[in-house]
């Protein structure tokens, strides 16, 4: 399992919400491309980008930033990027633009022949974000809870051929209240591709527990809050993720 640093965009800026609220917001860098490059010095194995201002507007906004992302990075590793994906022809200007995989949210879940389509077009470079609160899946920003449940539509998605899901506990996102391994560990048993955590991870103890669980198709954990926090330090986690299970303490 690999521990994957956030970089969240708004405005050009490397920012976190809490609860995907853009008005509940906490600016940590002016340069993401810095910021970038520092997550990568302590041993960042995957970056994962999310455009917020994309997520809202329904298409690409901070692409300049994410541009500079990438050349900061300079394909030391793969960067994944969600937020606004609504078309083929954005996924491939991404993929031109030098990353590695895109994730599709909303549209996957308001649009699945589109999901399909980009399968089918950029095989194993798609991604789905999966983001819930209580079970349902919320969509556009999580400014909407659709009647779907997480499973379901997981079990659908991994037959078009994704590459992984990412899941969100909504309710627990930028809050540091710890990930909600139970209900990653129960997606990740029903599925055969791999599940990437994400949503509340406040410390090593979250670590412990998805490695512990990583034999379930647990591939990943995204963190952001923590990691500009402090409340967990990344070249720790990195650390233990990879020692694992030898370096179990």
């Amino acid at each position: 399992m690999i521990v994957i640093p956030a970089i969240d965009l708004k405005d050009g800026r490397c920012v976190r919400l809490r609860q995907g609220l853009m008005e509940d917001v906490t600016v940590f860098s002016e340069e993401p491309a810095q910021m970038a490059r520092h997550w990568l010095s302590l041993g960042a194995q995957r970056l994962h980008l999310v455009d917020l201002n994309g997520a809202f507007a329904g298409k690409p906004v901070n692409e300049q930033a994410l541009k500079e992302i990438v050349a900061a990075v300079d394909g030391e590793i793969p960067i994944q990027l969600g937020g606004g994906i609504r078309s083929l022809e954005v996924i491939e200007r991404y993929l031109d633009d030098g990353i590695d995989a895109v994730i599709i949210g909303t549209a996957a879940v308001k649009n699945p022949g589109f999901l399909h389509e980009a399968c089918d077009a950029f095989p194993g470079q798609i991604l789905v974000g999966l983001d819930a609160r209580d079970g349902k899946v919320a969509v556009e920003g999580w400014s909407k809870l659709t009647g779907h449940e997480v499973l379901d539509l997981a079990r659908r998605f991994q037959d078009y051929g994704v590459e992984g899901i990412i899941y969100t506990d909504i309710g627990r996102d930028g809050m540091m209240t710890g990930v909600n391994v139970a209900a990653t560990v129960e997606l990740a048993r029903a599925l055969h591709v791999p599940v990437i955590a994400s949503g509340g991870l406040q410390g090593l103890d979250d670590i412990r527990a998805l490695c512990q669980a990583q034999e379930e198709g647990i591939s990943g954990v995204i963190t952001g809050r923590a990691i500009y926090e402090g409340t967990l330090d990344f070249a720790a986690a990195v650390a233990l993720a990879r020692a694992w299970p030898a370096g179990q303490q």
